[in-house]
């Protein structure tokens, strides 16, 4: 019979099932721990609530422990984004090593190689890292706020341990509500593909090549090729508006930005790539959902008097999707296709044109071949919506 309670870190007495353990570090309650200790050695107390345990062993000594070899945890280590250390500074903690052994036993079952997981511990670190400076900036405002945390390690503590771990099992719900989204996606996907086989006309059969310039992408897990809708929308103006605004007025006009175009995509049954200073990328399972979601997108922040103009460019065709990103012809296309855009206009390829063709709601014009970088003719068609869409801007 395995022991309960704080003394084998159970739960604490008293604590309603299923609430979140408290936090501990060294095996001792964080608010214990916050008593212990004065404010210089706060840190490094909260550092070991975070690490799961104090920073105990060297480079070589998590090798040997995790039965990685000393090389590859380095690979490994750089991958997540964090600078080498020297080889006797002990720097890694308990969770690192079994961290790794989670990793080994994910390459045993067959389920990732160790070539893909150096990758995913690269996408992991790319996007975890911009999750975590968002957090702890989020909490250094809390703490500044509430400032007599500040002058109580011990309040500062209990409290930075009641809401971390909500914080954590919020991160872990919208993980697995994307793993549901796209699971669901994936099995849609396998059956209608299951079908055409049936029917022989092999519809849904990835074309590995059709995105590759430089020659043949072979299947691996992480990446998929297959035909989608790719959008750029940026902000018009945006260099010379943010020479005029403060750092507090510039950060309400991102989020601004980012909350509109983040709910239009999501509306439009998208996905946000990412972020990129002033501009957005997204995708779209078809050209009609991307071209409403970009019509949608200039009507919003003509109505929206706070927001610059904004253009778009779409396009359609072969997109390589590895570890969350985008790639290839399509992805390159439309990034031209915006910055020759006017403001409050989408412009789109000729693919995607295709595609809109004989649809309702949507008027297609072309226009004359311009040239961008990588593109000495490229042929812009100016999608406008057929259908009354948002209020025009009052200028």
């Amino acid at each position: 019979m395995s022991a309960t309670g704080p003394e084998a870190g159970g739960p604490e007495p008293g604590a309603p099932a299923g609430a979140p353990e408290p936090l501990r570090a060294g095996g001792q309650p964080a608010a214990e721990v916050a008593g212990l200790f004065g404010v210089a050695e706060l840190g490094r107390a909260i550092e070991e609530v975070l690490l799961g345990g104090g920073r105990v062993w060297t480079r070589q000594e998590m090798a040997e422990r995790s039965g990685v070899g000393a090389g590859r945890t380095a690979q490994i280590w750089r991958a997540l984004g964090f600078p080498m250390v020297d080889e006797d500074a002990r720097v890694f903690t308990e969770a690192d090593v079994e961290a790794l052994r989670a990793g080994e036993r994910l390459i045993a079952a067959g389920l990732i190689t160790e070539e893909s997981e150096i990758m995913m511990a690269r996408a992991l670190g790319h996007h975890l890292s911009r999750l975590a400076e968002w957090e702890v900036g989020t909490l250094w405002s809390w703490i500044n706020r509430e400032s007599e945390f500040t002058l109580d390690g011990g309040k500062l503590m209990t409290h930075a341990a009641t809401l971390l771990p909500e914080m954590e099992q919020l991160q872990q719900h919208v993980w697995r509500r994307h793993l549901a989204a796209y699971a669901e996606r994936v099995l849609a996907e396998a059956a209608e593909a299951q079908e055409a086989a049936r029917a022989g006309s092999g519809v849904g059969e990835p074309d590995f090549e059709a995105v590759a310039e430089g020659g043949p992408v072979p299947p691996y897990e992480g990446a998929e090729v297959r035909d989608r809708a790719v959008g750029f929308t940026d902000m018009v103006g945006y260099t010379r508006m943010t020479r005029g605004l403060g750092n507090a007025e510039l950060v309400r006009v991102l989020d601004l930005f980012e909350s509109l175009t983040g709910d239009v995509v999501a509306e439009g049954g998208g996905r946000v790539v990412k972020t990129i200073g002033d501009e957005v990328l997204f995708v779209c399972e078809s050209a009609s959902e991307a071209a409403d979601t970009a019509l949608e997108l200039t009507a919003r922040a003509a109505a929206e008097p706070r927001l610059p103009q904004v253009r778009t460019g779409l396009a359609h065709g072969a997109v390589l999707s590895r570890y969350g990103d985008v790639y290839g012809a399509a992805v390159n296309v439309a990034a031209r296709l915006t910055a020759v855009a006017r403001p409050d206009t989408v412009l789109v390829n000729t693919e995607l044109a295709g595609e809109l063709a004989g649809l309702p709601g949507y008027e297609l014009r072309s226009l004359r071949p311009v040239s961008v970088r990588g593109y000495s003719r490229l042929r812009p068609v100016l999608l406008r919506s057929a259908r009354p869409r948002g209020r025009a801007r009052e200028d």
